[in-house]
């Protein structure tokens, strides 16, 4: 259990990636004395995806400040309306209404790069068949997710991606816990994975309070940690 005066950060990564991808965050959130939690994100699905940030957040003691990167965005929309969270931060995000999907959400503007470059893979499903897991094409992973992060870095974020489950792309939203709840959201201004125009789009509709962060890629928080942290900061320091 975490106890802390302040609101505890609860860290969710997205797809392609895994907790590991907020070291450079953590570090600098712990330096101000914030506690921060970060779990391992299933990518199995949104409601059980969800449902499991949730079960983390409620077995914090006091409040809880959900921060979502890239599909984690859409896991903390529907985990945010668990008691406890007062907050929620989107990083380079999708910001999903409730019955809303990430493919009609991204399908109103100009898709990015990203959708032309997944490769498909299957995965076993006890009782079924077997379902369809995506990542980022290797050749294609510097310049859509990490192009302003060292070629070395690079390189091994390609390796250890975590594949998502392409069902995630298709489930409708439980919940929007941004309508009742603040929420703040960086927008990467050179994502090539999300289009900008995405994070734009649901930041305003949920009323955030928006940094941009110019020439940033989609992987921001590896390469601006600094700047990432002080928004997470922000939250957690209005909400406690």
């Amino acid at each position: 259990m975490t106890t802390s005066p302040l609101a505890t950060a609860v860290l969710v990564h997205g797809a392609f990636a895994d907790a590991a991808s907020w070291t450079g965050v953590i570090a600098e959130l712990q330096n101000d004395g914030i506690s921060v939690v970060a779990p391992p994100n299933p990518l199995r699905g949104l409601e059980s995806d969800a449902a499991y940030i949730a079960s983390v957040a409620a077995q914090i003691d006091g409040p809880v400040v959900l921060v979502g990167h890239s599909y984690g965005g859409a896991v903390i929309s529907v985990a945010g309306a668990t008691k406890n969270v007062v907050g929620l931060v989107y990083v380079a995000a999708y910001v999903t209404e409730k019955g809303e999907s990430l493919g009609e959400l991204q399908g109103r503007f100009p898709l990015s790069p990203l959708v032309s470059n997944l490769k498909e893979e299957t995965y076993p499903v006890e009782g079924a068949e077997p379902a369809v897991e995506v990542t980022i094409k290797a050749e294609a992973f510097p310049d859509i997710f990490a192009a302003d992060v060292p070629a070395a870095v690079t390189k091994v974020l390609a390796t250890t991606q975590r594949p998502l489950a392409a069902s995630a792309f298709t489930e409708t939203a439980s919940a929007a816990a941004w309508r009742t709840k603040p929420s703040w959201a960086l927008v990467a201004g050179a994502d090539q994975a999300i289009n900008p125009e995405v994070e734009r789009f649901g930041a305003k509709r949920a009323g955030a309070t928006i940094v941009e962060i110019e020439g940033a890629s989609h992987a921001v928080a590896v390469s601006r940690p600094k700047e990432v942290a002080a928004l997470i900061r922000d939250a957690v320091r209005a909400t406690s």
